[in-house]
């Protein structure tokens, strides 16, 4: 098969893998969980019940007055059923008691919107939190299985996707109900018959509605998806590190198309979910407003048979008058309950992406009964691999594993280089010294205790990590620094970045502290970000320091100037060093060779060389 078919093949599988994943997670009690998220809220919630309560039976009374004003005010009659003059003294009254009504009715209003807002938006506002805090604990291994762009999409655009339920939920559902409510009881009491012809196709128009809502939550699922997907690919095309792949060889094209692929359909899902249900709420509408021709239709028909009406006399004028504003009232609450039905079935797909985020489960996490280092038997910065092996998550069940039967003991403050093969695993033996994976067979073990009987956060507290790609944040100089420590004075930031060799190199730019680094530290150079790297890890201060292949991206220059750098953070810390070139580290305590996930060889610089194994033979590499 040449590029060609192969490239289409791929997205083949992509598409069909899509359509799997579109379907919205099933999760138990998902209507209960989403209750759950208003309990605490459940003060402001009987509040706006009241309110919309009030505010819905209020507009239901001015229906009734219309009643007497064209029955005892307009055209009042006497017994023989002559008609009147107008009753202006009882029109005024029952005028102003409207208007009272109404002004009433609209404060209720606003005072039930803004309870109601502040309910939905703390509500949402809870929500985004917990799901950030939950993927804040997931393993390092989550976040390399999954893109970025995906994660970023569940936090914004499947929490603001479900935010206008949260906020119009309960003003919507309790208020329409209690004005459809009112409305059928009044309509009952004018009269029974008119009633029952109003409403008689309504059961029809709610299992439509159901059936509706089901296509709706398929096409909201495969939505929240094209949009997670659309992140993912501006995410990783318009950071810079991305636009400098693109550029260099020469894919913009590419990438636009790909985005412009995926914004087609998007395009077509949303068009997809704005149509869906629009010929039944056509159908709605034209059955709802038709019912008052029916009902003057049917009214004709009473009048004329000499039906009585509900207190025993004939229909009267304004009884049909009061009947049919009653019923036209019952117009939009329905539409409304219909919608907001619609809008809740269509949420659940999202809610359901929510809450399969919420429910992941770290890899790691707290024992209970888990202690502080600070507890722990051992000397602090005491680090011992007792037969470790590790997979990663995923692998093949016959795949060889990453390390197996990994043994060593690094005493405080001493250094211990690792040193092989690209994939010999080197990198995995310092995650799993900081806890970032767990070991699944044997032991690591920190200060005398095993780190799963420790506090994750304990552990973390008294490990440095400099690593061969460092992260700056798009801020000053000074603020990347005290990410360590918040509360380091200007003199710790400067004591701390002479022990790094950069101080020198800060204050010869404009801002100095302030400068900012740009997005990932792209405005300086790699030398210089590592020694804001390892000048941060200064100020942390910990008792053990990781270096993984921290000089490997740098010139000869930058890395001497590293190096030492290093070599100051070093002193007096347990240092476990990931090393490429064998020169960084010759004066390291002890030196272990990894290939193929287990250590092979250890000792001293001077004594593998003498022993003319693995070892000597990379060292033989290097230098020719």
């Amino acid at each position: 098969m040449g590029p060609g078919g192969g490239g289409r093949r791929l997205v083949r599988n992509e598409d069909e893998a899509r359509r799997e994943i579109a379907e919205a997670p099933r999760i138990p009690d998902l209507w209960k969980r989403i209750g759950a998220l208003f309990v605490p809220y459940r003060g402001h919630l009987i509040l706006t019940a009241v309110l919309v309560i009030a505010a819905s039976g209020a507009a239901v009374i001015p229906p009734l007055i219309v009643q007497r004003v064209f029955d005892e005010a307009l055209f009042p009659t006497d017994a023989s059923g002559t008609v009147g003059s107008p009753d202006m003294g009882l029109l005024v009254e029952l005028v102003a008691v409207m208007i009272g009504i109404f002004i009433a009715a609209a404060a209720l209003g606003v005072w039930q919107t803004y309870v109601t807002s502040t309910v939905g938006n703390r509500v949402t506002g809870d929500l985004r939190v917990r799901l950030f805090t939950r993927l804040q604990s997931m393993e390092l291994g989550f976040f390399t299985r999954t893109k970025t762009g995906i994660i970023q999409s569940r936090l914004q655009n499947d929490v603001g996707g479900v935010s206008n339920v949260l906020t119009t939920f309960v003003q919507t559902i309790v208020g329409n109900v209690v004005t459809v409510a009112a409305s059928l009881v009044a309509m009952i009491v004018l009269d029974w018959r008119l009633t029952l012809l109003a409403v008689i196709l309504m059961p029809a128009l709610v299992v439509v509605q159901r059936r509706v809502g089901l296509i709706r939550q398929r096409i909201a699922a495969r939505t929240q998806e094209s949009l997670s997907e659309m992140t993912a690919i501006t995410q990783e095309t318009l950071s810079v590190s991305g636009i400098l792949l693109s550029k260099t060889y020469n894919r913009q094209r590419f990438e636009t198309a790909r985005y412009s692929d995926e914004n087609s359909n998007q395009v077509r899902l949303q068009v997809q979910q704005a149509m869906s249900g629009q010929w039944f709420f056509g159908l709605v509408s034209i059955v709802m407003s038709s019912v008052p021709a029916v009902v003057y239709l049917a009214a004709g028909w009473l009048i004329w048979s000499g039906s009585p009406d509900a207190a025993g006399g004939a229909l009267s004028a304004g009884t049909i008058v009061a009947f049919t504003t009653l019923q036209a009232r019952l117009l939009f609450p329905l539409m409304a309950l219909m919608r907001v039905a619609l809008e809740v079935q269509t949420s659940k797909a999202l809610f359901a992406r929510i809450f399969e985020y919420l429910d992941l489960a770290p890899a790691i996490s707290d024992r209970p009964g888990a202690i502080d280092v600070a507890d722990a038997p051992g000397p602090m910065g005491r680090i011992e691999f007792r037969d470790v092996g590790f997979r990663y998550p995923g692998s093949r069940a016959d795949a060889a594993p990453t390390l197996s039967g990994v043994t060593f003991t690094a005493e405080p403050g001493t250094t211990h280089a690792f040193v092989g093969p690209s994939g010999a695993g080197k990198t995995t033996v310092v995650y799993l010294a900081a806890r970032l994976h767990e070991a699944t067979e044997g032991s690591v073990v920190f200060a005398g205790a095993d780190v799963r009987d420790l506090t994750q956060e304990s552990v973390v507290d008294r490990i440095g990590v400099v690593t061969q790609e460092t992260y700056l944040f798009h801020d000053t100089i000074a603020a990347n620094l005290r990410y360590a420590r918040p509360d380091a004075t200007d003199a710790e930031l400067e004591r701390a970045c002479r022990a790094a060799n950069i101080h020198d190199t800060i204050l010869g730019f404009e801002d100095g502290y302030a400068t900012i680094v740009g997005e990932r530290g792209y405005r300086l150079s790699g030398g210089e970000k590592q020694r804001i790297a390892i000048a941060r890890v200064l100020l942390k201060d910990p008792p053990v320091l990781l270096l993984d292949e921290a000089t490997s991206a740098l010139d000869t220059v930058s890395e001497r100037v590293v190096q030492e750098a290093l070599d100051n953070a070093a002193q007096g810390r347990t240092t476990l060093v990931v090393a490429h070139r064998l020169s960084t580290v010759a004066d390291a305590d002890v030196i272990h060779v990894v290939q193929g996930g287990r250590i092979v060889e250890s000792g001293s610089h001077d004594d593998l060389v003498a022993r003319a194994g693995v070892y000597a033979e990379l060292a033989a590499a290097q230098r020719r």
